[in-house]
């Protein structure tokens, strides 16, 4: 392992509530706890960081964090474009970019959510001139802007509400397992999943993601510079931002996209750039940390990055590939779906958590681990992850 390779060294997060569950704390104070407390896991005296990154518009900014940590001098900030959380994965090539090119000497990647005290998500806002063009037509929330490409993998492929049900439910029982998620204490089951209310046909109710408050964070520097800190690095093997031709700002836009990769990811070419770049395939991951805004994503993203055929993601999920036991455990801490919704970034601290051996719901000898970033905009990003 090169000691410029970038690493992450330490991972913390706030604790996390549905929206509006957090009223005596802000937002800013969410962002510091989980700063903080990734800090202390990787043993650094806050006032070492010297970077920030973040995605999709983070209000928390470096130049007030560093007035938070003392920060020294402060080396390096950044903001990945796009909206959702297509920048997840994003934000850490940002920090690992900095520190391997000597830009700074750590980066905190992180993303900070209070939608009580700000707005929802789920409501519509419009973030992008493109919304003008499908607000008209009733597209005002995410949920109604992704059912079309849902609706149209089910028509191109067969895929089914079961096949869906089968990525909630296998986020639902590794959250019952995860003492840090939302949704911990309430089981599913698939006659519950079926009779819930529909939200935007065919999308129901738990093929939705959560709305959260809460933080999340996680701290990147050398090899070399890891050596003398308390945790054990978990090496970036390659970090990637990308989007196909054409596309636009995908399901939050304008809807153009090519018809050949309409119902999909919109991450065929970034897979093949993240597999090159880190020297392995799909067949070497793991476990997989699957941005899971909607069941759906998780299927479109099985099929991008080659771990089942374009078309095929419905069945692999419905043969339990994806749980406990299965070919690729996926969304091991509950996923957007069932632990917490943080723009995704809780995804990249479960899997750091799978290559420590940590999580609750624990892959044995996992080594390598892919997380994506928001599948069906752009830029769209991944990782892959080296114990």
């Amino acid at each position: 392992m090169s000691g410029q390779r970038a690493c992450i060294v330490g991972i913390g997060e706030s604790d996390y509530a549905r929206w509006g569950g957090i009223t005596d704390r802000s937002e800013f104070r969410l962002a510091c706890d989980a700063i903080l407390a990734a800090a202390r896991d990787a043993g650094l005296d806050p006032d070492e960081i010297d970077g920030f990154a973040s995605f999709s518009d983070d209000a928390n900014e470096p130049s007030l964090l560093m007035n938070a940590f003392g920060t020294r001098q402060l080396r390096f900030a950044s903001m990945v474009w796009g909206g959702g959380g297509g920048g997840s994965c994003g934000a850490l090539a940002h920090a690992a970019a900095a520190v391997e090119s000597g830009q700074a000497n750590y980066v905190v990647a992180f993303r900070a959510l209070c939608q009580g005290q700000s707005f929802r998500y789920g409501q519509f806002h419009p973030w992008t001139p493109h919304a003008t063009f499908t607000a008209p037509f009733g597209m005002f929330a995410p949920a109604q802007m992704f059912a079309p490409l849902v609706r149209r993998h089910m028509h191109l492929y067969g895929t089914t509400a079961e096949q869906l049900g089968a990525v909630a439910l296998a986020a639902r029982a590794n959250a019952n397992r995860n003492p840090r998620a939302v949704m911990r204490e309430k089981p599913l089951t698939m006659d519950r999943y079926l009779d819930s209310r529909m939200i935007a046909d065919p999308l129901r109710l738990y093929d939705c993601c959560l709305e959260s408050d809460g933080a999340a964070a996680a701290i990147v520097t050398t090899v070399a510079r890891a050596r003398d800190l308390a945790a054990a690095p978990i090496e970036i093997l390659a970090a990637q931002q990308g989007s196909g031709q054409g596309w636009g700002t995908g399901l939050l836009g304008g809807h153009n996209m090519p018809h050949e990769t309409y119902a999909s990811a919109n991450a065929r070419g970034l897979a093949a750039d993240l597999f090159s770049r880190a020297g392995v395939t799909a067949d070497d991951i793991d476990v997989a940390q699957l941005y899971d805004a909607f069941t759906a994503m998780v299927v479109f993203a099985l099929e991008d990055f080659g771990f089942c055929d374009i078309g095929e993601g419905g069945p692999f999920v419905a043969d339990g590939q994806i749980g406990a036991g299965g070919t690729l455990p996926c969304n091991t801490s509950g996923g957007n779906l069932s632990e917490a919704y943080i723009h995704g970034f809780n995804l990249v601290i479960e899997a750091v958590r799978q290559l420590r051996g940590e999580s609750t719901a624990q892959v044995a000898e996992a080594r390598l681990a892919l997380v994506c970033g928001g599948e069906s905009v752009t830029p769209t990003s991944a990782l892959i992850l080296a114990a």
